[in-house]
């Protein structure tokens, strides 16, 4: 499991445009990553960028279920897809859920800051989505 003052994981995934996005490519600039809470980011999305902030989504979903989702939620920021779970695993967040008493595994909702330094600052692992971007921005701020 990560932790904070670990180097975060690289990684090369297909983006939303069909694109591949590493981790790499924002060397010197911090990174929120952030698995299903979407939306939020979407509002908060020209505060992160005013702050220089990258903002990446990642989901187990193929680029073709992406491109869908960000149109119908109106997303402004990439969405990178991850169908082998390969970065997900290396950031602990395939893990073992269980819904309606139903036990499988998915991704946990969770977001990770990355410094500039390429050193994850702060995890918030099974997150709430009401109000947790501005809780991430505010981090990301400081």
């Amino acid at each position: 499991m990560l932790r904070v003052g670990d180097k975060a994981p690289d990684f090369t995934l297909t983006s939303d445009q069909g694109k591949s996005v590493s981790l790499s490519d924002f060397k010197g600039k911090q990174v929120v990553l952030c698995t299903v809470e979407a939306c939020d980011f979407r509002d908060l999305r020209p505060k992160f960028a005013k702050q220089d902030i990258v903002v990446l989504g990642v989901s187990a979903d193929p680029v073709k279920a992406l491109v869908n989702f960000k149109t119908k939620q109106n997303l402004n920021f990439p969405l990178l897809s991850d169908p082998d779970h390969k970065m997900i695993e290396s950031y602990g967040q395939w893990r073992m859920k269980k819904f309606m008493g139903r036990s499988f595994k998915g991704i946990v909702r969770s977001t990770f800051l990355i410094g500039k330094d390429g050193k994850i600052e702060q995890i918030w692992d099974a997150v709430r989505v009401k109000g947790h971007a501005a809780e991430t921005l505010t981090a990301a701020s400081k």
